[in-house]
């Protein structure tokens, strides 16, 4: 018998998720790197997604090789925002425009943020870009139109060609694709990845899909030693 995607029960995982108070949900995302083949689909899904600038990239692929040639290994790591449990980036915004929200996604304010990137150097896994306000067509005939169309993030519409573009000059990142989950869909990288590789959902449903491969496998988190407890886990 052909097995289900994955994808259609993460959806419905999800749907399940959406029936309870924020409080009562906790977002998390699980990446298993055995099936992670670099393709970076969900780097480039994200940036179609969010019309990201020069710069600005919510999930990059690392790419990892370990060991002595001939005997050599290659590994990628995906790398969105760690949602942390005690994210290291809140208590240090001096205007509060870095919050924890009731279901444990960090946002960011862009009409609070005053780009001092204080957030950008506290962040331990790097999961934190600047908004220069450049655009891939400068030095042409003209900026493309693609470049600058709007954009939905937070539940909010957002131009970078406006005059005193919010988004512009403010630190950006991964948000688990809050105006994505709004409307019942999973985040772009989930949807994306060609290699089912990412799960994700609720963590405190002990019947999610997330939840049963964690139970099946040995997950870990990444620096651990640094207090923050990411909610994203590897296996």
């Amino acid at each position: 018998m052909e097995k289900e995607d994955v994808l259609l029960i993460m959806q419905r995982d999800l749907a399940k998720a959406l029936q309870k108070p924020p409080e009562k949900r906790q977002w998390g995302m699980l990446i298993d790197t055995r099936k992670c083949i670099g393709c970076h689909a969900c780097t480039i899904g994200c940036v179609a997604e969010y019309k990201l600038p020069p710069g600005v990239v919510y999930r990059p692929v690392i790419d990892l090789e370990s060991g002595k040639f001939p005997n050599v290994k290659r590994q990628f790591l995906p790398r969105p925002c760690f949602q942390c449990e005690t994210p290291s980036c809140v208590p240090v915004c001096p205007v509060k425009a870095t919050q924890k929200g009731p279901d444990g996604i960090v946002t960011i304010d862009y009409t609070k943020c005053i780009g001092c990137r204080s957030c950008v150097a506290a962040c331990p896994y790097g999961a934190r870009t600047f908004d220069a306000g450049a655009y891939y067509t400068d030095g042409t005939p003209a900026v493309q139109e693609y470049e600058k169309a709007v954009a939905y993030e937070y539940g909010k519409a957002w131009r970078r060609d406006a005059k005193h573009a919010a988004v512009v000059g403010s630190a950006r990142k991964c948000h688990f694709c809050t105006s994505r989950l709004a409307k019942g869909l999973l985040p772009v990288c989930v949807a994306t990845c060609i290699g089912r590789a990412t799960y994700f959902g609720d963590l405190t449903d002990d019947q999610s899909l997330i939840r049963q491969v964690m139970a099946a496998n040995k997950p870990y988190r990444l620096k651990e030693e640094t207090g923050n407890k990411p909610q994203v886990y590897y296996i």
